[in-house]
């Protein structure tokens, strides 16, 4: 009558960590792209499932394969008190299967009379609320309903599956008002602590936030699976290698967590050709890469911080191409960083063109060609070598530029720079507008040294000394003191000026975009070392913001600055132009010891990289236009203050934005203007 089934399901007892670095790549992996993690919970017991028919001295047993989730092992037994009318009988249909599928007494089904939850020592639960998600999860299990074994099965799947026990054995018992079917359930012990091993850079208090909920209660596995997946997901986000490779049940209560992390276990620079992509020799020395990395040994790896490391180097200009290939470290549990770089040329010469802001007259008067020799890694240290020469019909400047990014030795990044120049530029600015249509120019040569290094994040810092000779010169090349007005043009009174400037600047940047945050404050001191160079003071300052407003950007700005002490007139703050009011030539507003600009434009897009803009200016020398020696401004009769409107478009370039503006001024004049680049 009752036959003999027997099936065992033996889990892993526990998980072993995945300590080769192939297998937690391959899981960081499959975390990216949203696929379970490969981590089993090894909080239940291993049991037996077996339905048994105890007759006489036969004991019959087939054995059978189940598939159940990771989760899910359990025993079934079913027994009856031993009868001797009924031994032959059930010998017999025992006998007659044993060459039949076992799915068949799979599908025969047992009427149920009675179904119940309890210990696995037949006792009733404590805890009622247990008892009624044991009686919650069961699907087919009901009382008066006719029964198979697969539907026993898989409502002890589902008991199990609920979270809440550690074994369920359903015994099936024969009594005068017919089958009672028991699932003996062990709940899970009561969560009373957490150890949570190799978790080097995973928060604490996140840890204790992802398991708060569920202290002093029966431990739920679902609960520790959502736990697991909220820890995994932090490493996630943050693109680090790590994940929770084990969890297991101590006694009392105790849960363990054992994360991996992959610490990097060393960093190789990799330099390949740029026409075949293989290895080859590089022209860069490997510490001038690995000193620009934030990522260093010991530190468990981060994607995020992998990509940003990538972006400095590429940062320095000296390289096409930049990639990081994470590789096992052998069995060690870390893995190897290779960077592999291709460099771009380290040199050569170039020629161009442009438009110099400062030049007013003449057709073509403002055109400038140059000529130029540059090398972008020096000794094969990313140090730069700049050779340039610019000349127009009235223009020129011949500059020589060595910088080194970064100072050998030196751990805060700090920059040097050595400049020397000769130039020579319009001084029409100033002392423009001449009766007699002559002009004149001011020649400077400078040289100077500048350290520069970033201080706080958006912050950097400058500071230098600069000597300067300039003077000023007439069309023929002759050096002149005074111009058409009797105006002075130095302050020495001699054909020259000297000065050694004390330099002290520092900027803010937001996120380096056109509508971003920026305030730049400069200070420079003439230091009067002898007793014929200038002593004087000047200050300045530049701030920007940017607010976008749907599809319109507004962009605002405010320039300023002052000059105390005894400073060459040509030197004054120059108000009016391109950069300055729009709507007024180059200077034209004014000239003095003092200045403010501001300027407030609405930019839309229009059509692919042309944009559209409607701006106002306004500038003012408070007053101080009569205060530069010789009064180059009131000479010429210029207001000393002024404001311009208009509009125009904008086009992106790899030059930068391209302006084409027209503005009218508050004489009711209009001009066009022509710039390369954003607004100083």
């Amino acid at each position: 009558m009752f036959e003999s089934l027997k099936n065992r399901h033996t889990p892993p007892r526990s998980v072993r960590r995945p300590n080769l670095p192939t297998q937690m790549l391959n899981s960081v992996t499959q975390l990216m792209i949203g696929k379970s993690s490969p981590i089993s919970l090894s909080l239940i017991k291993s049991t037996q499932l077996n339905w048994s028919s105890n007759s006489g001295d036969e004991n019959v047993e087939i054995i059978r394969g189940l598939n159940s989730p990771l989760l899910c092992c359990a025993s079934l037994s079913l027994s009856r008190p031993n009868e001797s009318s009924q031994s032959v009988e059930g010998k017999d249909i025992v006998q007659q299967q044993k060459g039949h599928s076992v799915s068949r007494n799979a599908e025969e089904r047992v009427l149920i009379s009675e179904v119940l939850v309890r210990t696995k020592d037949g006792e009733e639960l404590e805890r009622k609320d247990l008892e009624m998600e044991a009686l919650a999860a069961l699907k087919a299990c009901r009382a008066n309903s006719a029964l198979t074994i697969r539907e026993v099965q898989e409502d002890v799947h589902r008991i199990i599956e609920s979270g809440y026990f550690c074994s369920c054995t359903p015994v099936a018992v024969d009594t005068r008002d017919g089958i009672r079917l028991m699932f003996q359930v062990e709940p899970n012990q009561e969560f009373r602590g957490l150890v949570c091993e190799n978790a080097n850079v995973l928060p604490s208090k996140f840890i204790q936030e992802a398991f708060r909920d569920g202290f002093g209660k029966v431990i739920n596995i679902k609960r520790l699976e959502e736990a697991i997946t909220s820890i995994n997901g932090w490493y996630m986000e943050r693109g680090l290698f790590g994940i929770v490779s084990d969890i297991d049940t101590l006694s009392g209560g105790i849960v363990r967590l054992q994360v991996a992390e992959a610490e990097v276990n060393n960093i190789s620079i990799r330099f390949l050709d740029r026409k075949t992509g293989e290895p080859t020799k590089g022209k860069t020395s490997p510490e001038t890469i690995l000193r620009q990395l934030t990522t260093k040994k010991g530190q468990v790896y981060s994607m995020l911080q992998g990509k940003r490391d990538v972006d400095t180097v590429l940062a320095m200009g000296i390289m096409e191409d930049v990639s990081i290939i994470p590789q096992p470290a052998g069995d060690t549990g870390k893995v190897d960083l290779i960077m592999n770089c291709v460099e771009r040329p380290s040199g050569g010469f170039s020629a161009g063109g442009g438009i110099s802001s400062g030049i007013t007259s003449g057709p073509l008067s403002g055109l400038i060609g140059s000529f130029a020799y540059s090398h972008r890694n020096l000794f094969g240290r990313n140090q730069k070598l700049n050779v340039s020469l610019e000349r127009g019909q009235i223009d020129s400047i011949f500059r020589i530029n060595y910088t080194d990014p970064w100072i050998e030795g030196d751990d805060k990044r700090t920059s040097r720079s050595i400049m020397v120049q000769n130039s020579r530029t319009p001084g029409n600015l100033v002392h423009g507008n001449q009766p007699d249509n002559s002009s004149l120019t001011i020649g400077r040569v400078t040289a100077g040294i500048e350290y520069s290094r970033p201080f706080r994040p958006k912050w950097s810092g400058t500071a230098g000394l600069i000597f300067q000779h300039a003077g000023a010169r007439d069309e023929q090349g002759n050096p002149i003191i005074k111009d058409f007005y009797s105006s002075p043009l130095t302050a020495s009174g001699k054909t020259h000026d000297e000065t050694l400037l004390a330099k002290l600047e520092s900027i803010y940047t937001g996120s380096g975009d056109r509508g971003s945050t920026m305030f730049a404050f400069n200070m420079e001191q003439g230091l009067p070392v002898l007793p014929e160079w200038l002593c004087f003071n000047r200050v300045t300052g530049r701030a920007r913001k940017g607010i976008h407003i749907g599809p319109a950007r507004f962009l605002f700005s405010l320039s300023g600055g002052h000059v105390v002490g005894n400073f060459s007139p040509h030197e004054a703050f120059v108000i009016g132009g391109t950069n300055s009011v729009r709507g007024y030539e180059e200077g034209a507003v004014g000239s003095g010891r003092s200045y403010v600009v501001g300027s407030g434009e609405m930019s839309f897009p229009v059509r692919g990289p042309v944009e559209g803009v409607i701006f106002t200016d306004y500038g003012t020398d408070l007053g101080s236009g009569s205060t530069v020696p010789g009064d180059p401004a009131g000479a010429r009769l210029k207001p000393g203050s002024g404001y311009g409107y208009g509009l125009g478009v904008r086009v992106d370039s790899p030059l930068g934005p391209l302006r084409l503006e027209y503005a009218f001024n508050d004489q009711h004049a209009g001009r066009f203007h022509f710039g390369v680049g954003l607004r100083n």
